[in-house]
C-alpha cells in the first residue's frame, strides 16, 4: 500500500492550503483515512479522520477551519485548511487503516508533507 500526499507549502497566516492523499496498491477495504501532524519537539497527533461511511472527527484546535472529505471511490483524502495560523505549522501525515478480516486491521503512512505558516 503506497500513501502519496501532496499540497503542502508556505502560507500566510489567515490563509488556506489543500492537502490531497492518495492511496493504492492491496486496498480490500478502508476503515478509515485521516491526517496526523507533527510539530518540531512535539508528539504526532490526531488532527481529522474520516470513516468508510463518512463520519469525521476533528481535534479540537482545528475544528470550524479544517475539513476533512474523500472521493467518490473512496481511495483518496483530502485536507481543506482554513484560517491557517502560526501554530499549525507541522510536518502533516496521511494514515489509512485498512480491514484485515477477523478483526485485523492495518495501518500505513504516507511520508508527510510540511506546512509553514508565517506570522
Amino acid at each position: 500500500v503506497r500513501l502519496v500526499e501532496s499540497g503542502g507549502g508556505l502560507v500566510q497566516a489567515g490563509g488556506s492550503l489543500r492537502l490531497s492523499c492518495a492511496a493504492s496498491g492491496s486496498i480490500f477495504s478502508i476503515n478509515a483515512m485521516g491526517w496526523f501532524r507533527q510539530a518540531p519537539g512535539k508528539q504526532r497527533e490526531l488532527v481529522a479522520v474520516i470513516t468508510s461511511g463518512d463520519s469525521t472527527d476533528y481535534a479540537d484546535s482545528v475544528k470550524g477551519r479544517f475539513t476533512i472529505s474523500r472521493d467518490n471511490a473512496g481511495n483518496t483524502v483530502y485536507l481543506q485548511m482554513n484560517s491557517l495560523k502560526p501554530e499549525d505549522t507541522a510536518v502533516y501525515y496521511c494514515n489509512v487503516n485498512l480491514d484485515g478480516g477477523s478483526g485485523t486491521f492495518y495501518i500505513y503512512w504516507g511520508q508527510g508533507t510540511q506546512v509553514t505558516v508565517s506570522s
